[in-house]
């Protein structure tokens, strides 16, 4: 921890807070001049990647916060469709603001079958969608949509043709997944890297109720 420098360890406690406040002032200033300037409103392209954990649930809380703002949501899980989570439990809570649909089998290394996990990423994609289509949700995730990428099960151009041509303006449309193709991110309006530091399943330690599902 740095020591006060000589000028600020000679000022009275009431000399540091009106220092403080008017650097704050400053500081409150730039930032209003800086956000007077953003005035374009537009639904979002929203990717979340990266080996770290947090994907998911970065888009999960974005949901919950849509829901706070009653604003319906659609959710389309490509890969998690035979797991029993928590957040899906939860969000059937709200089966009035969210339509949650289930539609993989699970991992490629679990099925071993392509040919079945191509035809359930295209289901899944044809909902995808229809509900990014529709007039009665502001905000749709589509979770893991990047696995099915990675592996060609749909076309990325496909994808990033329909999001860029047909998305609605103001419709946010969410993607998790590590690996996201780079067609995806460059259409993108805000993309985030999840990092992983460290992680309690090098240490031998299983996937936990509440922490992974």
């Amino acid at each position: 921890m740095s020591e006060k420098s000589p000028v600020l360890a000679a000022m009275s406690e009431e000399e540091l807070d009106a220092r403080h406040a008017e650097k704050m002032r400053k500081k409150k200033a730039a930032r209003d001049k800086i956000i007077a300037t953003k005035t374009v409103e537009k639904g979002l392209l929203i990717v979340h990647t990266g080996k770290g954990k947090g994907k998911s649930t970065a888009a999960f809380g974005l949901v919950f916060r849509a829901i706070g703002n009653d604003m319906r949501v659609g959710i389309v899980q490509f890969v998690k469709g035979r797991w029993e989570t928590g957040e899906r439990r939860a969000l059937e809570r709200f089966s009035d603001q969210v339509t949650i649909t289930a539609m993989g089998d699970g991992f490629t290394w679990e099925t071993q079958d392509r040919q079945r996990d191509i035809a359930a990423a295209r289901a899944a994609w044809e909902r995808a969608k229809a509900l990014i289509l529709d007039e009665e949700h502001q905000m749709v995730v589509l979770d893991e949509l990047n696995i099915v990428l990675r592996y060609d099960y749909i076309p990325v151009g496909e994808v990033v043709d329909f999001l860029r041509d047909h998305k609605p303006a103001m419709k946010h449309v969410v993607v998790t997944g590590r690996n996201a193709r780079e067609e995806l991110i460059e259409l993108a309006d805000l993309v985030t890297e999840m990092e992983m530091v460290k992680h309690p399943f090098r240490s031998g330690v299983k996937a936990q109720v509440g922490i992974e599902f």
